[in-house]
């Protein structure tokens, strides 16, 4: 139960990150599972693990992580684009 929990809350991440900054996050649910779980162990090893935690997610720093891979991956494509 605890994988699946993390699941949804990496989708909810993402998918704020994405509101948050006006942008869509590549891959549709998909995408936001994978950007809130990779942003959500990048946020954690950079900011640490406060705030508070959530499925074995900590929501402050995997937002703040999302926030800063959906702009990446953006840049990322825009310059893949021209």
């Amino acid at each position: 139960m605890g994988f699946v929990l993390m699941i949804i809350v990496g989708g909810v991440i993402g998918w704020l990150a994405g509101i948050i900054l006006g942008k869509d996050v590549p891959g549709g649910i998909i995408g936001n599972i994978i950007a809130g779980l990779i942003s959500s162990a990048i946020g954690s090893r950079l900011l640490g693990t406060w705030g508070p935690v959530l499925g074995g997610v900590p929501i402050l720093p995997a937002l703040i992580g999302a926030i800063v891979l959906i702009l990446i991956v953006s840049l990322v494509m825009k310059a893949i684009r021209k």
